[in-house]
């Protein structure tokens, strides 16, 4: 199937900490190794081979036109102004005419993400209406045994998210009316769960449920197929958060270069 990619660039009203730590206006505009974080993210989906279009999905538009330039996309690319928080936007978005499915969505804040992560993703997907990308926690100890990342415990392993999901049919526009949900609640993910029945938030709650197992049946429930796809690269769950992510990104970058 041929994506088309959208890019979260918005961010949360008043200050961003990460923009303001490095003078900027936009998180999503910090440079790392000399160029926006969302130049790296355009130049990778630019460069995926089940990538056929991009959409820029944020408060404004007109800022982030240098940053386009730089990527030097082929593909098209697109910016679409949401202000009504994630859920909602992706389905103004779709309602509009555009995007269509299948959909990747990332965030403009991975900018260590590759196009080989991109295809190991997209290609786990299978059947899947909706998936999610995650590391598990040994994963990304093997790597980086100092790792400091936001780690969600279930009966099948710690995981952390990819900030990958794809969207593959109109059967998954039942979870877009959770995402929001899903960001609030993401540390807490029995809260999230509890949606679907206090049966299931219960064994999520005492690790007697693996995640794969938990999301399946919360798709079940929406009518949908939903999937973990366990990422083999840990670098796919490293975002730029906060400086010290910023530090690390630039680190791995530049290793990439001298490799």
């Amino acid at each position: 199937m041929q994506y088309t990619a959208i890019i979260l660039a918005g961010q949360r009203p008043g200050i961003d900490p990460l923009a303001q730590h490095f003078g900027a206006t936009w998180k999503a505009l910090v440079p790392v190794c000399g160029a926006p974080m969302l130049t790296h993210v355009l130049a990778t989906l630019d460069a995926s081979a089940d990538v056929a279009r991009i959409c820029i999905v944020a408060q404004t538009a007109d800022i982030f036109a240098d940053a386009i330039a730089d990527a030097r996309c082929t593909k098209p690319v697109a910016t679409f102004i949401g202000n009504q928080g994630i859920s909602s936007s992706l389905l103004a978005i779709l309602d509009a005419g555009a995007a269509q499915f299948p959909l990747l969505v990332t965030t403009a804040d991975h900018p260590l993400l590759t196009a080989d992560m991109v295809a190991q993703f997209l290609g786990d997907v299978g059947d899947a209406d909706l998936a999610v990308a995650m590391v598990e926690r040994q994963v990304m100890l093997a790597q980086f045994p100092e790792a400091k990342r936001t780690w969600l415990r279930f009966a099948d392993g710690a995981w952390s998210g990819a900030n990958l999901f794809a969207l593959t049919r109109p059967a998954a526009r039942g979870a877009l009316t959770l995402w929001q949900a899903a960001e609030a609640e993401r540390k807490r993910p029995w809260r999230l769960f509890r949606h679907f029945g206090w049966g299931l938030a219960l064994r999520a709650i005492t690790r007697t449920i693996g995640l794969a197992d938990g999301l399946a049946q919360a798709g079940a429930r929406l009518g949908m197929r939903a999937k973990l796809v366990p990422m083999a690269d840990p670098v796919a769950a490293i975002d730029v958060d906060k400086p010290a992510d910023h530090a690390l990104a630039e680190m791995i970058l530049l290793r990439k270069d001298i490799a």
